[in-house]
């Protein structure tokens, strides 16, 4: 699995984890350990970045284990550690953020350190052990010394209704992060950065091991959160500004610096779900819920005006695509799928996960989106990774600057493509041929085209050809739908190397006569 153990985030049954579970309280404290940064210097990004420079050019140095109770600890005993909610940092001050700490333990064996911004002084914070109720695990307690420190933080604002502080946004597990927007749940995550994902020799997971968070003022709607990453390659500075709202938005400033050279670095890299789909065969509908996945596709908006849409799969064995994405203009996983009737699972309420869209601040240069698929049989398990890889990976002691913005929105959102794909769905009519059926819709943000002309485009790899194409009117969805067969010309020959047997690329959009196109879909078809 792309996740380890000590990294990977809990899915879907660990949500009410984040819902629920153990965080932090106020105390200023002076922590023994040395820390990255001292505590009288006025703080800035200028000085954090600073800090991470003359951190890439010592040795990576591993932090100290927590408390031997906790790395032991399962699951179910980790999630009855809970918080006090009372002692959240900032509660009754009438400030518009409240912050709380997870918890050490189970999957997450290190504990990060904590810092409170204001007016450019920097106050350490620690996590006394006797900030959590221990209640349900009495047992632990006992064992436990007077500071366990902190996993990870959340923090809550008035999302949802202006009377209650919700979670909205949560850092916790090497680099992950995630958020919600209003009315939304948590599902898909985000990383600062991912080191050799999909590669042969293993993944390297970078980790933020100290924060810095800006206390807000009374009247303010962003948050402001600084991070120093460090792992055993490299180094990096981190700037997140926070806005939550009906779509919540994170404006990120990033520089990285190598320790050593890297093969893959993976820039704003994005984690997470699909177990099946619409376009799952029927043998891969594993129970009663006719899709589960929290995302059902990669959009990708290149410098040449192009959206390119390529549904998610779960594949049957690890598939790793490449995309050309030189100033890639935009991309993210989304949730297209917001229909409760698609999934009927009041439990998981996958209608509600968020759609992740990155927009890159200034120009990315030479790189291409990749998009790795990982096999996989539980929802628990996050199979679905995809990331922007610069084509020059840098060289120690130059630093990669990268700044972007995150919206965590519903799908379709105010994406502007002319129409959309909705919905893609295969059927195999013999060994040879698979009819393929998919609806487009037109965008919110498009002109109504109600008696437009529209023609089709479709193309298959080498290989394969386009039968029976058609296009018409759907009004159930107020778009098109295009029907099309695809014959695969090499299926009835000899089968002399089968693992060596590519997929069908596949491609289609939509032309209107005002001269104007749909996304692109994009598909690979695995031969049999």
């Amino acid at each position: 699995m792309m996740l380890d153990k000590q990294d990977m985030l809990g899915r879907h049954r660990c949500v009410s984890a984040f819902l629920g579970i153990v965080v932090m309280a106020w105390a200023i404290l002076l922590i023994a350990c040395p820390r990255a940064y001292a505590a009288d210097k006025p703080f800035s990004f200028d000085t954090l970045v600073e800090t991470a420079r003359n951190l890439s050019a010592k040795a990576y140095q591993a932090p100290e284990p927590i408390a031997e109770p906790l790395r032991t600890l399962d699951y179910d005993s980790w999630r009855k550690v809970r918080f006090d909610a009372k002692k959240s940092v900032w509660r009754g001050a009438k400030l518009p953020f409240e912050l709380q700490f997870f918890a050490p333990g189970f999957l997450y064996e290190r504990t990060v350190k904590i810092n409170i911004v204001e007016a450019g002084k920097v106050a350490p914070l620690a996590v006394p052990t006797d900030m959590f109720d221990f209640s349900q695990v009495p047992w632990l307690r006992e064992k436990l010394p007077d500071t366990i420190g902190a996993a990870g933080f959340r923090v809550h604002s008035a999302i949802n209704t202006p009377s209650y502080l919700d979670e909205f946004l949560v850092f916790l597990g090497a680099s992950y992060f995630r958020a919600v927007a209003k009315g939304q749940g948590y599902g898909l995550s985000a990383r600062g950065l991912s080191v050799d994902t999909a590669e042969p020799k293993g993944e390297e997971f970078p980790w933020f091991r100290e924060f810095w968070i800006q206390k807000p003022s009374k009247g303010d709607k962003q948050l402001t959160v600084y991070a120093l990453l460090d792992s055993e390659s490299l180094t990096g500075a981190f700037a997140f500004t926070a806005s939550p709202g009906g779509e919540t938005v994170v404006d990120v400033t990033s520089r990285i610096f190598l320790r050593k050279p890297v093969d893959i670095i993976g820039l704003a890299p994005l984690t997470s779900m699909f177990l099946y789909g619409k376009n799952s065969p029927p043998e891969q509908k594993l129970d009663w819920r006719g899709e589960v996945h929290d995302s059902d596709g990669l959009l990708i908006h290149a410098r040449d005006g192009e959206w390119l849409w390529r549904p998610l799969r779960n594949p049957v064995q690890l598939q790793v695509h490449a995309f050309q994405a030189d100033d890639v203009q935009g991309f993210g996983l989304m949730q297209r799928a917001t229909d409760f009737r698609d999934y009927q699972d009041l439990e998981s309420r996958y209608d509600q996960r968020p759609s992740l869209w990155i927009e890159p601040r200034g120009d990315w240069g030479a790189g291409e989106v990749r998009l790795v698929l990982i096999p996989s049989d539980k929802d628990i398990h996050d199979n679905i990774a995809a990331f922007w890889c610069p084509k020059s990976q840098g060289e120690p002691g130059k630093p990669l600057r990268f700044d972007y913005r995150m919206r965590w929105l519903t799908s379709p959102g105010a994406l502007p493509p002319e129409a959309m794909v909705t919905a893609t769905r295969v059927s195999r009519q013999d060994v040879n041929t698979h009819v393929f059926v998919l609806d487009f819709a037109q965008a919110k943000s498009a002109k109504p085209k109600p008696d437009a002309q529209v023609r089709e485009f479709v193309s298959a790899g080498p290989g394969a050809r386009i039968e029976e194409q058609q296009v018409y009117r759907n009004t159930a969805v107020g778009g098109w739908r295009l029907v099309f067969k695809v014959v695969d010309e090499e299926a009835s020959m000899p089968k002399v190397v089968p693992d060596r047997r590519v997929p069908i690329e596949l491609r289609a959009f939509l032309k209107f006569g005002d001269g104007s196109v749909s996304e692109t879909w994009s598909y690979d078809q695995t031969r049999q």
